[in-house]
């Protein structure tokens, strides 16, 4: 959402949320980072992902060089060096940064960052080192597809560590000869007696310099070498890896050609292939790993399962190396059985509150048939048909049926999208238009008066509540200032028009957080505090409901709380347990919308806070609170704007501001999707529940989307018809609750596009 004149984008960093631990002797003033300033002109001892990090000489913050890293959609440029610091010590890094989307950090502990910066901006983070802490790694690093950021004067400033030396840089081979391969690479950070290079396992050389002849080698061979740093406590990791051949090669063989099958059993498949010239001995691979290996034109591989598929390639090989490998040939083992067709016509036959009964069509040479829900089994069965139960009240499931034999399982049916039954009425019409006033500040749109709020508007969010610290749990609404809003009506006059527009059948709630309203309930007196202060607002005012719009450092999962069914986070399951309060006190008519924007909910897809290493912690940090609510919730509408790039159930990239976006984002609503590093399913919504979000105007926020465009989307989503490519993992939504504007406000302030392309629209649908 936008809080006064600040656009305020969704929060879209994978930072490392750390503690501070209880500082002991306070660390004394030196910089221990290796190259701080880039000054060498190269990047060692630095270590940058992706390649994407180098050296430039402009723009710098002092000297004459400085560190650029090129953020590409796929790699956010993390440059990083490790080094050895003593425990349970207090330490500050420091660095200059500018460029959007800049990050200053501790692997596995604190960070910072900076939205943007024209010109170079100090950042600064204090950490204490842990009770054994030997070593610590910093980085700096951009975000995906945001562009290029730099970085100089780098500083780690407390006692150097007598811990093992940092990783040397990786090595780069010199003079080549028939016998020797000289090698050198960048200094190790810390404290190093020698480096020792390695071929595999085997130390090759020790040396106490930067640089080494490997002698004694045989002409043309290859070789592939690594470099660790050690000293009296250790020694480091090994640095990546360089590959070299010796000189004297003679030419390598041509690419075997022929590759052809010949007898095959239960268990065996037998090659063969036309002679290479030169070839000493040839190599058969099935993908990646060699089966076989030999001097002549055939081979049979063995010890394969009945009735199962393979594919080979071959490739010859002398002293010069080896040749490309073939093109593959495929083939399957015998003692197959037939896998039995996809059976058909799955329908329901009785759907109940908490059972659905499914059946289908027996399918020819099955001796089982298997139910799944998303990608787990939730029955299996001989027959034809099974009942599904223990579900909840009003829950939506999407189910598709498989036979299986001896030979195999065959292919999963189509989707069938099931609800039970016990849903209550919302009063809302089918297609809602869904929209926030700004009735606590202007925000630059101008006030709007609650009894000129047209009629189009079925829900209309008051925005909003906010609390009177981030950890109070205390909510507090109140009208916009007459200073700020001039033609402010009297709070009689508000409450007049509250029930007016309630008279009208339309739903008004307090929206709680937005941009600039935190809400961290940690501890059980705050989530008491936040029930008995949204129940006073409601109670005043004579609310319909609450919206939930928590953003910005509300929501967060602590490490180790993977289970979005059951999370444990104090501000996740205090919140849980207040809106399920607030639900019973007010009864089955209770409108509870929630307004995440997509970094909490399908950045969850790939990025899960409570289990990914070095990720935000906010990652999917909605899911457990829409999981748990679910059957409470009346509508989530996702903001599908001020968000990066977020990855659909294609697997591909999807940017705001087109038809694209809301297509593939709302998708993942209807389908459900599995929670990144969990292997657990986040189960589909109910179609009445699923909305999305839009900005009203260009104004109103990043990734405006052209009416055109928006219904669009939601023709694809409703009817399956333009979706432009994209093929709909959840199957359609003709139930699709509507669309949600930030804001009303901004709808009057240009001309009331919005609601009057989008209020016949959504009355016109089906």
């Amino acid at each position: 959402m936008i809080r006064r004149s600040r656009i305020v984008s969704a929060a879209l960093s994978l930072l490392v949320a750390g503690g501070i631990l209880a500082v002991a002797s306070p660390a004394s003033a030196a910089n221990l980072l290796a190259n701080p300033g880039f000054e060498t002109g190269t990047l060692s001892p630095w270590a940058c992902t992706g390649g994407l990090g180098s050296v430039v000489s402009t723009p710098v913050r002092s000297g004459t060089k400085a560190l650029q890293g090129a953020a590409s959609a796929s790699d956010n440029a993390k440059c990083a060096q490790t080094v050895s610091v003593q425990p349970n010590t207090a330490y500050v890094l420091t660095g200059w940064v500018r460029g959007n989307y800049v990050y200053l950090g501790v692997t596995g502990g604190a960070s910072t960052w900076t939205p943007g910066a024209a010109a170079f901006t100090q950042l600064s983070v204090s950490f204490t080192t842990g009770a054994s802490q030997t070593s610590v790694e910093v980085y700096t690093h951009g975000w995906y597809g945001q562009g290029t950021y730099f970085a100089d004067d780098l500083s780690l400033d407390g006692p150097g560590g007598t811990g093992v030396p940092g990783v040397p840089g990786t090595p780069s081979a010199g003079t080549i000869t028939n016998t020797s391969i000289a090698l050198s690479w960048g200094a190790s950070s810390g404290t190093v007696t020698g480096y020792r290079v390695y071929e595999g396992t085997t130390v090759r050389a020790t040396v106490t310099g930067t640089s080494a002849t490997i002698s004694g080698l045989a002409a043309c061979s290859a070789h592939t070498y690594t470099v660790a740093a050690y000293n009296s406590t250790g020694e480091s990791a090994k640095s990546g890896a360089v590959s070299a051949t010796t000189t004297g090669c003679t030419s390598v063989p041509p690419t075997p050609g022929g590759l052809a099958v010949g007898a095959i059993t239960n268990t065996s498949i037998a090659l063969s292939w036309n002679a290479s010239s030169g070839a000493t001995g040839y190599r058969v691979y099935e993908g990646t790993t060699q089966v076989a290996s030999g001097t002549g034109t055939s081979a049979t591989i063995s010890g394969l399962a009945a009735c199962s598929g393979h594919s080979y390639t071959v490739a010859a090989y002398n002293a010069s190396g080896e040749s490309a490998k073939s093109g593959a040939v495929s083939a399957t083992t015998t003692g197959c059985t037939t896998v039995p067709p996809t059976p058909g016509n799955l329908r329901t036959t009785a759907i109940a509150n908490n059972s659905v009964s499914l059946a289908w069509n027996a399918s020819t040479g099955a001796t089982g048939y298997k139910v799944y829900e998303g990608s787990t089994v939730v029955a299996t069965v001989t027959g034809t048909t099974a009942t599904i139960s223990g579900l909840g009240t009003c829950s939506t499931h999407g189910y598709q049926v498989s036979a299986t034999n001896a030979a195999g399982e065959s292919a999963k049916s189509g989707v069938l999208s099931v609800t039970t039954t016990g849903c209550v009425s919302t009063g809302l019409p089918k297609h809602a238009l869904i929209g926030y006033l700004h009735a606590s500040f202007a925000n630059g749109s101008g006030y709007l008066r609650m009894a000129d709020v047209p009629a189009s508007w079925d829900i209309i969010n008051l925005a909003f509540g906010e609390p009177t610290s981030v950890t109070s749990g205390d909510i507090r609404f109140r009208q916009c200032p007459a200073a700020e809003c001039p033609g402010v009506e009297s709070e009689a006059d508000f409450i007049a028009a509250i029930r007016a527009k309630q008279a009208q059948g339309k739903k008004v709630l307090i929206s709680i957080g937005g941009a600039n309203g935190q809400v961290q309930l940690t501890s059980t007196a705050a989530r008491d505090t936040f029930v008995s202060s949204v129940s006073a607002i409601i109670d005043k005012y004579g609310l319909n409901g609450l919206d939930i719009d928590f953003e910005g450092h509300s929501l967060y999962l602590n490490p180790g709380d993977g289970d979005f069914r059951n999370p444990t986070t104090p501000v996740i399951v205090n919140l849980i347990s207040a809106l399920r309060t607030l639900k019973s006190r007010y009864g089955s008519n209770f409108i509870l919308t929630m307004a995440p924007e997509t970094f909490f909910v399908q950045l969850g897809y790939q990025f899960y806070g409570g289990t990914c290493s070095g990720c935000d912690t906010r990652a999917g940090s909605y899911l457990p609170v829409i999981h748990a609510l679910r059957n409470d919730l009346t509508v989530l509408h996702v903001q599908d704007y001020n968000s990066g790039p977020i990855m659909g159930l294609d697997n591909q990239y999807h940017n705001m501001g087109a038809a694209d976006f809301h297509i593939a984002m709302t998708d993942m609503l209807k389908a459900g999707f599995t929670v990144a590093n969990t292997g657990i399913t986040f189960p589909a919504l109910r179609q009445d529940q699923i909305a999305f979000g839009v900005p009203a105007a260009v104004s109103a926020g990043g990734g405006y989307t052209t009416p055109a465009q928006v219904q669009q989307a939601v023709n694809c989503l409703v009817k399956n018809q333009t979706c432009g490519g994209y093929t709909l993992r959840g199957g359609t939504i003709p139930d699709f609750r509507g669309l949600m504007t930030w804001s009303i406000n901004w709808d009057k302030y240009y001309g009331w596009e919005f609601s009057n392309s989008h209020e016949p629209f959504l009355n016109a649908l089906p």
